[in-house]
């Protein structure tokens, strides 16, 4: 009804899970990273939980989409159902003839053996499969327990079955139970997806306009955006509802904006008046744990004041002697210290630093393929790419590949994790991951070993070239024939501003985004405070260390 109104060609707020809407904000590719890492199929179980409406099931379907060529998918989306009905199910969405027998239906064992036979084929092949349960919550104890039994199904080498569970966060306390400790052992990985930021929110909303075909400004104003992420408490399907109900609202009223009166309007007729608060199930479930937790303190606060009125002749000594008291509280603070630091594990033992001559004796068994190398950096950030080019896998995940020369100052600069290629006697490059720097030189993992290595030694084998990965902005586009890259003015904007008020920058120009000339005076200001060239462009570089002022989550070096 509004679409026309607002300049849209879709329906920007619909709450079908639709992968062409899914916004990847950082959370939700750690996310899919998990997913993706459960398609590897190296058996047990991977879990991911988050609040109702947080986007898990748009993310399931996204990973549908991304299944590889040697991986069976089945996907389970009603978990309410028999032992029977479960098998029935996954056999059927594995494409799974279960013969039947002639005295009448198919029994559990008849399911099972028709499954491993399957199971047992596809591998045979070359191909793994996968099971992808939503909803899974709603799973009994003994559906649990025989979805546990399906990963007992194996060869001498490896697990036939990888089982993905997906649900609220109430399944991450039924796992927790200890009648399911068997199961919970077998849990590979684990998310919990939380729920959107104020930025992550206007994000989120910029997004799903843009795919809608939204070409000129944002239909809702600061105040607005704010207290759709308030009354929706970032849980993206609250904020689906909330926006689309206060998009009509503001096509009713003839305004070409959405106002912060109108998103309040909309929350109370999508949400009602007793639901339409800040506080969403993730925050009471907070409060609550919180609230009970400092009751208990309370309550051990006053228990240990009950002992001590309550204790006879050593109460009546405590209350006597104030110093005696005082040292045996001191005394007992000490054996019980001495006792906790007998009982700690061991330190591990110390990084060992190389020479040259064993540093260069390592780095010959270190590996040479490239690719490996990106992908061993990308597990680092929780990113999966399964095959093809690695760089191209992260880079459609929002996080391109860097690469270039420079120093270790720049690399310290920088404080991100990076792979180096190190130059032996026969020309070839082996790498490693820099895990830290620092003056005294660099800590590398080498040739599955994490070694330290001075500046000197490094030198000989280290050309300076380096390669990162590092977190895009929304909109970005690198640099091309075309011109350099460019990022969203707004977001720019928004963040240079967050920058200049943490940091105290005083920028004597003014701050508009539509100017682009003062955007690139500020842009140079921002450079020239990081040690970089002050050029104005929005580089790798550049982007880089404005998401390391701001406080973008990145995988960080640390000594």
């Amino acid at each position: 009804m509004y679409l026309s109104h607002f300049g849209l060609q879709r329906e920007p707020f619909s709450i079908a899970p639709d992968p062409q809407f899914l916004y990847m904000s950082q959370r939700h590719q750690e996310a899919l990273a998990h997913l993706r890492y459960g398609l590897q199929g190296s058996g047990g179980f991977v879990v991911l939980t988050g609040e109702i409406g947080a986007g898990k099931t748009t993310l399931c379907r996204s990973l549908m989409e991304q299944v590889p060529a040697d991986c069976e998918l089945a996907y389970l989306f009603n978990p309410k159902l028999s032992e029977r009905e479960l098998l029935q199910s996954v056999c059927a969405d594995f494409g799974i003839a279960v013969p039947v027998p002639a005295s009448g239906d198919a029994s559990l064992h008849d399911h099972i053996e028709a499954l491993n036979q399957h199971l047992l084929a596809t591998h045979a092949r070359g191909h793994h499969s996968v099971l992808i349960v939503d909803e899974a919550q709603a799973l009994s104890p003994g559906l649990l327990e025989q979805l546990r039994l399906l990963t007992n199904l194996e060869t001498n080498q490896r697990k036939l079955l990888q089982i993905v569970l997906v649900g609220q966060p109430e399944l991450r306390e039924m796992l927790a139970r200890p009648e399911l400790e068997q199961l919970s052992q077998r849990v590979v990985a684990r998310y919990h997806l939380p729920t959107l930021s104020a930025t992550e929110t206007e994000q989120y909303v910029r997004h799903r306009l843009t795919v809608a075909g939204l070409q000129g400004s944002l239909p809702f104003d600061a105040a607005a955006l704010a207290r759709v992420h308030q009354r929706a408490a970032g849980v993206p399907r609250r904020i689906n509802l909330l926006c689309d109900r206060a998009l009509l609202g503001a096509y009713a009223a003839g305004a070409p904006q959405v106002r912060a009166a109108t998103v309040d309007q909309a929350a109370r007729e999508v949400f009602g008046p007793a639901n339409q608060g800040a506080a969403g199930p993730g925050w009471r479930r907070t409060a609550t744990h919180w609230a009970g937790g400092l009751t208990l303190a309370l309550l051990g606060v006053a228990g240990g004041l009950w002992v001590a009125r309550s204790s006879g002749p050593v109460a009546e000594r405590l209350a006597a002697s104030p110093a005696s008291s005082a040292a045996s509280v001191a005394n007992a603070a000490t054996t019980a210290s001495a006792a906790l630091a007998a009982s700690a594990p061991a330190a591990p033992p110390p990084v060992p630093w190389l020479d040259e001559t064993q540093f260069t004796a390592l780095a010959a068994r270190a590996p040479t393929d490239e690719a490996s190398a990106w992908r061993d950096l990308a597990m680092v950030w929780l990113l999966t790419p399964l095959s093809g080019e690695p760089c191209a896998a992260t880079a459609a995940l929002g996080v391109p590949c860097h690469k270039q020369r420079g120093t270790l100052a720049l690399l310290r600069q920088l404080g991100r994790p990076a792979l180096l290629p190190l130059y032996g006697p026969d020309g070839v490059a082996h790498f490693a991951r820099l895990l830290a720097v620092s003056d005294a030189g660099a800590r590398l993992h080498l040739a599955g070993q994490t070694v330290q290595v001075g500046p000197q030694a490094l030198s000989a084998l280290w050309r300076g070239e380096f390669g990162v990965l590092w977190r895009a902005p929304p909109g970005y586009l690198p640099s091309d024939a075309k011109g350099p890259a460019r990022v969203d003015a707004e977001w720019l904007d928004a963040q240079l501003s967050r920058w200049e008020l943490q940091s105290g920058a005083k920028v004597a120009h003014a701050r508009k985004t539509s100017d682009t000339a003062a955007l690139r005076a500020r842009v140079r200001h921002f450079q020239r405070a990081q040690g970089l060239g002050a050029d104005g462009l929005t580089g790798a570089l550049t982007l880089m260390q404005l998401n390391r002022a701001t406080g973008v989550a990145e995988p960080r070096l640390a000594w």
